[in-house]
């Protein structure tokens, strides 16, 4: 990824705005007129901008942006939040509501800022929320965020991570069934996992990562007693890691004390097995502050902790905390692998 041709020491991120029938325009709009926000990168809004328009008066705010154009944003530099128009929509979004149209300008949006992204046209990209039925509704295949972007950045492998302060938590898997989950915990797929946090994070943190991984089962199998998958998959996994690849990681731990452990600064980096069992630890210890980081594609990308919150979409009481760290992490995680280049 090359830099944006003329961009001075703020850099370009993209923020795309999710899925319109939800919060993601409200909490978009909010975080650009941020004077953190500001202050630490050039926004670059990716989404409909009539939509956008249209929820900004509707909701009562800022949003006296311009359009720009695909050359501008390379030549150009920007003082203010600008927004690079997708036009994907061709009715206005229905709040809280289910749709293909909202699903399409979702996917848009997504594609547009990728392809900025991996052009050097931008930085970095930094995403709201969407809705898994609306982009099902619009014919995707994927079913989320992650799996999207890592087919259109052609990446072999991408990881879920969030940041919650000092806190990493990455996952082993992840949008699947908990029966799908356990047999997905194979001692290959459990190496390759951790060959690639170990180099992303040392990407983006400078130093060599301690990494502990917690167990599936209740007290991480009891020495097998409540589950074979430790000793027979994990534990070895672990073993191969250390042996072979100098990766400082350690386990398997019993996961209702391992997070605690972690959030009080014993371990950098925890992996759990399967998707709730990272994300209720992460969002009951940081919620509204953690953010969600792809590792393993050649594009940064942050995204919130959180869903498009369809119960309370048009109402203008969405917190924007999260779209706010997930922009400013971009611009840290930016500079970090600028610097290490």
């Amino acid at each position: 990824m090359t830099r944006a041709p003329g961009s001075p020491d703020k850099p370009r991120v993209g923020i795309t705005i999710g899925d319109p029938s939800g919060i993601g325009p409200e909490i978009v709009l909010k975080a650009a007129a941020d004077e953190s926000v500001r202050e630490s990168c050039s926004p670059v809004i990716i989404g409909d901008f009539a939509e956008l328009r249209r929820q900004s008066n509707l909701l009562g705010l800022t949003a006296d942006f311009r359009s720009i154009t695909e050359s501008e944003i390379a030549s150009k530099h920007f003082t203010e939040p600008v927004v690079f128009d997708t036009n994907s929509m061709n009715t206005p979004a229905k709040w809280g509501e289910v749709s293909a149209a909202s699903g399409r300008a979702s996917i848009s949006a997504i594609e547009t800022c990728t392809k900025l992204c991996l052009t050097g046209k931008l930085d970095a990209m930094a995403t709201a929320p969407i809705n898994k039925e609306s982009i099902k509704l619009a014919g995707s295949s994927f079913p989320g965020h992650t799996e999207m972007l890592t087919s259109l950045c052609g990446a072999p492998q991408s990881l879920m991570c969030f940041f919650a302060g000092d806190l990493k938590v990455f996952l082993f898997t992840v949008h699947t069934s908990l029966s799908n989950a356990i047999t997905d915990l194979t001692r290959d797929k459990i190496v390759s996992i951790l060959t690639l946090a170990d180099r992303e994070l040392r990407r983006f943190g400078g130093s060599k990562p301690r990494i502990a991984v917690a167990g599936l089962n209740p007290h991480a199998g009891e020495h097998g007693l409540f589950g074979l998958e430790e000793t027979n998959e994990i534990a070895p996994a672990i073993e191969e890691c250390r042996a072979t690849h100098d990766i400082d990681v350690s386990g398997p731990f019993p996961a209702d004390t391992l997070f605690v452990r972690a959030w009080r600064g014993e371990f950098d980096a925890v992996a759990a097995c399967y998707h709730d069992q990272g994300l209720i630890a992460v969002k009951c210890l940081a919620f509204g502050r953690a953010v969600n980081v792809t590792l393993g594609l050649p594009i940064i990308r942050t995204s919130v902790d959180h869903g498009t919150a369809f119960d309370i979409a048009g109402r203008g009481i969405a917190d924007h905390q999260s779209m706010v760290e997930a922009i400013l992490l971009a611009t840290r995680l930016f500079r970090k692998a600028s610097s290490s280049r």
